[in-house]
């Protein structure tokens, strides 16, 4: 059996190793370039690769093939191999044939990668061999071939889920639905909600599915899929047959089984966290953790990088790297929590956002706005109108000294997008590296 990869970065090329462990004929390709450490990992492994350009002509023979998350069905290599039959498989779905470990899987527009970092913490405070994979950047398929862990917490992404098929998720947590990456869905919204939903699929009673009941779309969804896993329904405040929720300074959840904290034990702030932590805690308690080590774990969980991550107060004025909000809801999230005016730094690779849903946040909380993008016309096109004081800029240092020119004592400069980062940045961490690299030496110059 013949394996190609398409994309050698880290999902790819442990889909590789794997398949090379099982037995297949690997071959690796990849359009741009292939970072060192992925060529001496593939070398090592004495794994044919190339770069730079697609051999169709080793491609098209493949039996089967690996599809990095990121490549479109519209890249003419993909829509070759469509159109002649060849499945086409996310390394996820690929690596669950050869593991029979238990899955507790999490997808969401927003929070996944929060929930997905809780989730795993609180495995490991309660002593359960744990593989953290998925999205969150480490691939499954690597610690199924060489490092195997009995119990995987993995983030999933609406472009892994596009490719699975058999995989099957003993826990599956669905945090929300909001409009995202609709750019790769035709610009229907009904097509980003199905390859979210997919998250269900092969479910069985002896499963979990973990949800927010009060999403605009989940509920009405779930009668279109016959699976009969055990369904935990959370919401933001008491509901009759509400798994979870927050009520006079508690924090309850009912099922699978019934335990309470106070609120202010929780160490993530927020309502949009509430619902994290109440997604994370259903997941724990159906995977057969302990109340007790859950509530251990919601306490002193330390919180996710770029995500309303502090980075520092300077002059008076706070920073706060939110680089993770590349699109609207998360910068929704972001916003409500504010306690002080805002400095709003936006803009990246626009994904089809309609930013209606900030608009009355901007309006009540934001002192000044300062665009970051190759093209800020949207930008202005949406927000000039509010009248707000506004700075059109091109890369991070020239964004920032606007910001903090804009930004007074007491105020928060945050940087939360509501974009992707590739048009100025590597990807979303390096624009928030950047963010807190210029927070630092903006705090020595002083």
């Amino acid at each position: 059996m013949k394996l190609v990869v398409l994309g050698a970065a880290e999902s790819g090329v442990g889909a590789a190793i794997l398949a090379q462990k099982e037995g297949y004929e690997v071959f690796v390709s990849d359009v741009g370039s292939i970072k060192p450490r992925y060529k001496a990992m593939l070398d090592a492994h004495h794994i044919a690769w190339e770069e730079g350009h697609h051999t169709e002509a080793n491609i098209l023979s493949a039996d089967e093939v690996v599809k990095s998350p990121g490549i479109p069905e519209t890249a003419p290599m993909v829509a070759k191999l469509i159109a002649q039959g060849t499945p086409i498989l996310s390394e996820i779905e690929f690596a669950g044939r050869y593991t029979d470990a238990r899955m507790i899987c999490i997808t969401g527009s927003n929070g996944k990668t929060t929930t997905t970092s809780l989730i795993y913490h609180i495995m490991r405070k309660a002593g359960i061999d744990a593989g953290l994979a998925g999205n969150i950047g480490h691939s499954l398929a690597l610690q199924v071939a060489e490092a195997p862990h009995s119990t995987y917490v993995i983030e999933l992404s609406s472009f892994q889920l596009d490719n699975m098929y058999k995989f099957r998720a003993n826990v599956a947590v669905l945090l929300n639905i909001t409009p995202d990456h609709l750019d790769r869905y035709d610009f229907k919204m009904q097509n980003y909600v199905d390859a979210k939903m997919r998250i269900l699929q092969n479910q069985t009673a002896d499963d979990t599915f973990v949800y927010w009941k009060e999403d605009e779309h989940v509920p009405n969804e779930l009668p279109k899929y016959s699976d009969p896993s055990a369904k935990c329904g959370f919401t933001d405040e008491a509901q009759p047959g509400s798994a979870g929720y927050a009520a006079n300074g508690t924090f309850v959840v009912n099922a699978p089984v019934h335990f309470e904290m106070p609120l202010s034990q929780l160490s993530l702030p927020g309502r949009h966290n509430l619902r994290n932590s109440l997604a994370a805690a259903i997941a724990c308690l159906a995977a057969g953790v302990s109340p007790e080590v859950v509530r251990q774990g919601l306490s002193d969980f330390p919180g996710v990088e770029h995500r309303l991550e502090k980075a520092g107060t300077v002059n008076g004025i706070h920073f706060v790297n939110d680089s993770k909000a590349t699109n609207v809801d998360a910068c929704y999230c972001a916003l409500e929590s504010m306690t002080t005016p805002v400095v709003l730094i936006l803009g990246g690779k626009d994904k089809g956002n309609d930013y209606a849903e900030i608009m009355p946040f901007v309006k009540q909380k934001c002192r000044a706005l300062v665009y970051m993008g190759a093209d800020n016309s949207k930008l202005h096109a949406n927000f000039d109108a509010t009248g707000l004081p506004t700075a059109d800029t091109h890369s991070m240092r020239e964004c920032m000294e606007h910001a903090v020119a804009l930004a007074q004592p007491g105020d928060t400069v945050l940087l939360s997008p509501c974009c992707a980062s590739f048009d100025l940045f590597k990807n979303m961490e390096d624009r928030g590296e950047q963010f807190k690299a210029w927070v630092k030496q903006y705090g020595e110059a002083k």
